[in-house]
């Protein structure tokens, strides 16, 4: 049965671990100053006897990274493991691979990464770029490798299950032994305003605006830029708002730079349609 605990009348259920699966806990973490994320990945399965085994599997973590991006790394690295046989696992023992994550980033959209996204050229529904698709194409592809069922399952933090536990301590390990590789390159410079990036706080009326530029990445899957920006433009309401927004590959924009653009009218998929010039001495 699974395990119980009372904590002040609310009973916290821990999930048993299915004899016949192969389970996996996977974790992420991601720390600032510098950024830098880790992955924390724990194999779990039950011998003859009924006994749970588990074996840790440390990786270095990653420069620059979210938590997100980490939360996804995990669960590649853990499936790349199992199908190239760097742990000591015998797979026909085990009828499925069950794959547990905190996640809810992985676990809620890993039906769109497998079966809407590839048809929808890695766009969503609002028109805006998926973020971490070449992760994403990775984590389907890797789970396909392993011929035989593999699902994603949501577990409740770190507290009361001693395998994510594990999971998460393997994850901070990994953020501080990190050695340099990235995820993906972002650019950036500080930002001048006070406020914190709000996505949406900006309108897309198709109007033009002074922005500064904070980050600048490539999305290389759908050949589009993303950027977070400042508004400049004095007389905006906007002023001083930080937010996100895209571009298609003729208008590159560089992080601590500022320019003069025109947006289009979308705020569900804001984009710079123009970049009129650049604004010297901002």
């Amino acid at each position: 049965m699974p395990e119980s605990s009372g904590t002040r009348g609310i009973i916290m259920t821990v999930k048993a671990i299915d004899d016949q699966a192969l389970t996996i806990y996977t974790d992420g973490s991601s720390y600032q100053g510098p950024r830098r994320g880790g992955i924390g990945i724990l194999f779990v399965t039950v011998d003859d006897a009924g006994h749970e085994r588990s074996c840790e599997y440390p990786l270095p973590g990653y420069s620059g990274a979210t938590n997100n991006q980490m939360e996804l790394q995990a669960c590649i690295e853990a499936l790349k493991a199992l199908v190239t046989r760097r742990v000591q696992l015998d797979r026909t023992e085990y009828k499925k691979v069950v794959v547990r994550t905190d996640s809810m980033y992985v676990t809620d959209n890993i039906y769109s990464a497998r079966y809407v996204w590839p048809s929808n050229r890695w766009m969503t529904r609002d028109g805006n770029p998926v973020l971490n698709a070449r992760q994403w194409k990775e984590l389907v592809r890797v789970a396909s490798r392993a011929h035989r069922r593999v699902d994603f399952e949501w577990v409740k933090g770190h507290r009361r299950d001693p395998h994510n536990r594990t999971a998460d301590k393997l994850a901070k390990q990994s953020a501080t032994a990190q050695t340099g590789q990235s995820i993906s390159i972002v650019g950036i410079r500080r930002k001048k305003s006070t406020r914190p990036l709000e996505q949406g706080c900006v309108q897309m009326r198709g109007q033009r605006a002074t922005i500064r530029i904070i980050t600048d990445e490539f999305l290389g899957q759908q050949r589009m830029n993303k950027y977070m920006y400042e508004v400049m433009s004095k007389a905006s309401e906007f002023r001083g708002c930080v937010d996100v927004v895209f571009s298609d590959s003729t208008v590159c924009l560089r992080r601590g730079h500022t320019y003069f653009v025109r947006f289009n009218d979308d705020t569900r998929a804001p984009r710079v349609l123009r970049c009129y010039r650049e604004v010297p001495g901002s």
